[in-house]
């Protein structure tokens, strides 16, 4: 072989190493402007969106009721109520912890409707403190601005005892081991209580209700159905100790 063609070969040789690297160089260039681009669609069907940060934690969930996720509470993954909390958008705070959300439903069987819906805020590391909800049951509806009083001890272990009940065989002992929990929250203050309610009550009336630490309504305003409007103060039995105007049966004493 002659000096000239080995110089030819030599620089066929280096002019393909030149160009694989380019190559290389280039498709790695446009791998990471693709995932860095945006993508449209004028349309999309799916049946649940996570939102995650880029550690993959989670922090807003999109669904049907289908793919609802159950709570996470102190870290703990409430299966028993996954698929079961109807359509709409779940909140998660920066510990992954379920914090509020948005849900939404509503049938007729037998021309007998069924509806509710609800914008909940939780306070942290409890349950909900503030919410926007409506419910139907036939005629009887409820629309208005609720205001919960929460517990500052973290709700992860009542949840626990919850999911632990939740997982039991159904039968007596579950509906009895369930029943004494709720009455052990009642009493522990674990349940929280309604302290301010704005809205509709289930008799039509537009409504202020103000209560006590223990959810007992003791002021309310309230305009009824054929428009006479009243301020009652309630003693701690719902009993009214004042009321402007007077009902007929206190003028009469």
């Amino acid at each position: 072989m002659d000096a000239k063609i080995h110089r030819e070969l030599q620089f066929l040789k280096a002019y393909a190493l030149v160009s694989s690297l380019l190559f290389g160089v280039l498709i790695f260039l446009a791998a990471q402007g693709a995932s860095k681009a945006k993508t449209k669609f004028d349309e999309i069907e799916v049946q649940r969106i996570n939102i995650v940060e880029p550690d993959g934690k989670l922090r807003l969930t999109v669904s049907n009721n289908a793919l609802s996720p159950g709570p996470i509470l102190g870290g703990l993954y409430m299966k028993t109520r996954e698929g079961h909390r109807g359509a709409g958008l779940i909140f998660f705070n920066d510990k992954g912890d379920e914090c509020g959300g948005m849900t939404w439903r509503g049938d007729d069987k037998d021309g007998k409707a069924s509806a509710s819906s609800g914008l909940l805020f939780d306070q942290f590391n409890q349950d909900q403190t503030v919410g926007i909800t409506y419910s139907q049951n036939n005629d009887q509806r409820t629309s208005g601005l609720h205001v919960w009083e929460r517990s500052l001890t973290p709700i992860a272990g009542f949840a626990r005892q919850v999911n632990d009940i939740e997982s039991m065989k159904d039968g007596p002992e579950k509906t009895e081991a369930m029943k004494k929990l709720r009455d052990e929250a009642r009493e522990s203050g674990m349940g929280g209580a309604e302290r301010v309610f704005v809205g509709r009550s289930p008799k039509g009336e537009a409504m202020v209700s103000l209560s006590d630490s223990k959810g007992k309504p003791r002021i309310v305003l309230s305009v009824d159905n054929a428009n006479v409007s009243r301020i009652d103060f309630l003693d701690e039995n719902g009993k009214a100790t004042l009321s402007l105007p007077e009902r007929p049966a206190e003028k009469n004493k």
